[in-house]
């Protein structure tokens, strides 16, 4: 038996609508800027920039999970006044493999659920102007809270679903995952190029245009058509 020199940390898992079973979570990638409207509100040129990744940690989306209907309590993050939303597809993988082909890219997703990659973004566009990495603006604790997830022969016409998000009511982001600009099939199979998949990855698919600063005790409900709704509060 294995000692370790302190306890093992829990494995991070998340709920499966319709069982008791949770999906347990190895790695969480994103994808940046893939839809053209949100990456021209953020000062690029959609059709001219391949797909690129960044990374979260495993226990980002530690608060979760909670009770259908729950409304989650996200702590506002320390050493930021300008915290931003993006609602995301994610996609979670029950099957791996390096090199995927897209037209075999389906057989590997598990399920769907609908994520927010949480955003400190003055800290971002610090780093990023200063050529830095970006993990303090992307990768701090509880940055990507995830929902429930629905299997993938469950989820219906997930790659033409409405995804929305409403602030404290009020519309912020309206879009169709149609408009990807590279697919949930093709970002599965350009991923595989550069890591080696494993069943338990989760991937935010990326967000579509609207993002914006929210502040304490502001509510935020991401939707996906087909999936469970997650519905977060400021704290």
């Amino acid at each position: 038996m294995t000692s370790y020199v302190f306890p093992a940390h829990d494995i991070v898992g998340l709920p499966v609508a319709g069982t008791e079973q949770r999906f347990p979570v190895r790695r969480v990638y994103c994808v940046g800027r893939n839809y053209a409207a949100h990456a021209r509100e953020m000062g690029y040129d959609p059709e001219r920039e391949p797909p690129f990744f960044f990374c979260k940690p495993n226990d980002a989306q530690a608060v979760v999970p909670v009770a259908p209907g729950q409304v989650l309590e996200l702590p506002y993050p320390p050493a930021t006044a300008n915290l931003h939303y993006e609602c995301e597809l994610v996609v979670a993988l029950g099957v791996g493999g390096r090199n995927i082909a897209v037209e075999d890219a389906a057989r590997h997703i598990y399920g769907y659920a609908v994520g927010l990659d949480m955003t400190r973004r003055d800290l971002q566009f610090k780093m990023r102007d200063a050529g830095r990495p970006w993990e303090v603006g992307k990768a701090f604790d509880f940055s990507a809270p995830v929902g429930t997830l629905v299997r993938a022969a469950e989820a219906g016409d997930i790659n033409h679903a409405t995804i929305t998000l409403d602030v404290d009511g009020v519309r912020k982001q309206d879009s169709t995952i149609a408009h990807l600009i590279w697919s949930v099939s093709e970002t599965i199979a350009n991923l595989s190029t550069l890591f080696a998949l494993e069943p338990g990855d989760l991937i935010f698919t990326g967000t579509p245009e609207g993002v914006g600063a929210v502040v304490r005790g502001q509510a935020l409900v991401g939707r996906v058509d087909g999936l469970p709704e997650l519905a977060v509060k400021l704290v």
